[in-house]
């Protein structure tokens, strides 16, 4: 046996993740061959959220919860059961009255015939004789009977053997039915429960998952059916009007059995993609089939097109968002996956079970990969793709990601959580030597150009930041006008950009600002005490050029005492407080995380400044002979 202090965290995650790999396919091994029971149950649920809203409704209307789960289902399942006959009804009579279309559809066919003897025409009887061929060597020998094609050679028919007598045909005519009718009575009798028995339901499932998860497991319900049930039940109401509307428009055009298509585009509008598009070829076959023209067709092609348009830019956008959460690439994998599990059934249901799972991958942190994989929420934060970006040398996308950001963020708010954090991630990599030098020189001079572009942009305000004491002041008012500032990059390039970003900022607030590069501490203090500064920013990137920083603003504390000093930590994880404790309380008069906390500190410190100006004004006018 292996001790535990032997097993190295890789093995751990290793083993965790084949022990993942190996559920997953034990659950869909599952699904696969227990849907015989699952398909109703999920049934079940899908219309125990659609109609939970509506039995809550007639509660409140002071019905009991049986008597509304009753009323509830026995409407829907009869209004379900009248259209299913109804519209079996007008399946039958296409069926017995196609013959009489035979004429009209053979007329079309003439019409768009290839003339004989064209290569396409040749093409064409060859691959049909190769087919007819291969068809026939797949069949048994007992059950063929031969024919001829057209080139002579003899090819096997199967023969189909007719029912005998009145019990072979019965049970031909039920047999089909029978799934049906045993899926039927187990998702009412499912469904029934569930409504009724809802809150016990929920009980049991947050017991199960343990007293410590009761948080996590109740938000996760709440979310999944606050967001299940709307986006089911708009959807029904959706798909409902969808067609009534559809219906309508082919009764006006003169289609035959209006109904039936309405009917059928309502119902595989459920199914994402295909199913829309599936419910307008039938009725346009019909009109082909039923006039001698290619007008209606053009006419359910049209009206097709407009409601597509409309439901989905305009009316699902307004009920129930222009998104269900998942992303496009996951709904149509989500489709093949269920369709192949489960049939019809689950290529229907596909987009709810998906946002059941992707819940899932939201709750329950091993299944988080889930919410990655379908969900269509960013998988990177802006500042790591920004990153990754120039990691993989896409200076273009890097700067679109740039641009796309600056036109929603004021300048200010652009630097503090978008490129400084991109920064400190390169440093990160720089010092634990994950970086060539060529990827890091492109990562640097890519920034600079892109803060020196930066600088060149007309002030857009309300300010440089979103919601902070400066707001509401005019664009490009001079706030710091008459302070002096010197900054300082206490280490490397990186901090050396990060002072450009700040001097950039502080230029347009009417500050007199020097900018000093990072060089020996002795020749840095040596030019603060020259330009005769009133604050010095000292900069510095966390975690690595921290301790430069404290040594730095030190020094510059021992030989300038009156200088006003602000440290700043950008990006420092932990807030003001941890990163004051880390440099010390006597390194700086103030630090700050953020250009933003830096510049509220300079006009505090502007205006004390001030005050003691007019102070020593107002005494030296008084002591005056």
């Amino acid at each position: 046996m292996i001790p535990p202090t032997l097993i190295t965290p890789n093995k751990a995650v290793d083993s965790s993740r084949l022990l993942m790999l190996i559920a997953v396919a034990v659950v869909i091994v599952g699904l696969y061959f227990g849907r015989e029971v699952l398909i109703p149950l999920a049934l079940a649920v899908v219309l125990a959220f659609v109609f939970t809203p509506v039995v809550g409704g007639l509660q409140k209307c002071h019905l009991g919860r049986v008597p509304a789960v009753l009323v509830v289902l026995l409407l829907a399942f009869t209004v379900i059961g009248t259209l299913g006959w109804v519209v079996t009804g007008q399946l039958m009579d296409i069926v017995d009255q196609l013959p009489n279309y035979e004429d009209n559809i053979h007329a079309k066919i003439e019409s768009l015939r290839v003339p004989d003897g064209s290569r396409l025409k040749n093409a064409t009887n060859t691959v049909n004789a190769l087919g007819a061929e291969l068809s026939a060597a797949s069949q048994p020998a007992a059950d063929k009977k031969t024919t001829t094609t057209s080139r002579g050679r003899p090819i096997a028919v199967q023969v189909a053997q007719p029912p005998s007598n009145a019990n072979q045909y019965l049970r031909a005519i039920i047999g089909p039915l029978t799934g049906v009718f045993e899926t039927s009575a187990m998702v009412i009798v499912f469904t029934l429960f569930m409504l009724v028995k809802r809150e016990d339901l929920r009980n049991r499932v947050i017991r199960l998952a343990g007293q410590q998860q009761l948080h996590v497991v109740t938000q996760a319900l709440d979310d999944a059916s606050r967001r299940l049930s709307r986006y089911l039940l708009m959807q029904f109401l959706v798909n409902i009007t969808y067609g009534t509307a559809f219906g309508s428009a082919a009764y006006l055009i003169g289609i035959p059995h209006a109904l039936l298509w309405g009917v059928l585009s309502g119902i595989l509008r459920f199914v994402p993609y295909v199913g829309t598009p599936i419910a307008a070829a039938f009725p346009m076959g019909m009109a082909l089939a039923v006039f001698p023209g290619w007008q209606q067709a053009g006419l359910i092609f049209g009206v097709f097109v407009v409601l597509e348009i409309v439901v989905a830019n305009v009316v699902e956008p307004r009920l129930y968002g222009a998104h269900t959460g998942i992303s496009s690439l996951a709904i149509l994998v989500a489709a093949v996956f269920w369709a192949t599990l489960w049939g019809p059934v689950g290529l229907m249901l596909s987009t709810p079970l998906t946002v059941c799972l992707i819940l899932m991958g939201r709750y329950v942190p091993q299944l988080t990969f889930l919410e990655i994989l379908l969900g269509d929420e960013p998988v990177l934060p802006v500042e790591e793709h920004f990153y990754q970006r120039l990691l993989a040398l896409d200076q273009e996308e890097a700067r679109a990601i740039a641009e796309s950001q600056l036109r929603e963020k004021p300048i200010g708010d652009f630097y503090d959580s978008i490129l400084i954090p991109a920064l400190m991630l390169a440093e990160q990599d720089r010092h634990l030597d994950m970086l060539g030098p060529g990827i890091a020189t492109f990562i640097s001079q890519s920034t600079r150009e892109l803060i020196e572009e930066v600088g060149e942009r007309p002030i857009d305000i309300p300010f440089m930041f979103n919601g902070d004491k400066l707001n509401g002041r005019n664009a490009g008012e001079t706030v710091l006008s008459g302070l002096r500032v010197v900054c300082i990059g206490a280490g490397d390039e990186a901090d050396e950009l990060v002072t450009m970003m700040f001097e950039q900022l502080l230029k347009r607030l009417g500050c007199s600002v020097r900018r000093l590069p990072h060089v020996l501490h002795g020749t840095v203090v040596d030019q603060a005490a020259v330009n005769a500064a009133q604050v010095v920013v000292v900069s510095a990137l966390p975690p690595f050029a921290v301790g430069q920083a404290r040594s730095l603003c030190k020094l510059l504390r021992q030989r300038h005492p009156q200088l006003k000093m602000i440290l700043g930590l950008w990006g420092f994880k932990g807030g003001v407080a941890k990163a004051r404790e880390r440099v010390g309380s006597s390194s700086a008069d103030m630090v700050a995380t953020s250009f933003q906390q830096a510049i509220v500190y300079l006009v505090e410190a502007q205006q004390s400044i001030g005050s003691r100006r007019g102070a020593i004004q107002e005494q030296v006018i008084a002591t005056a002979p």
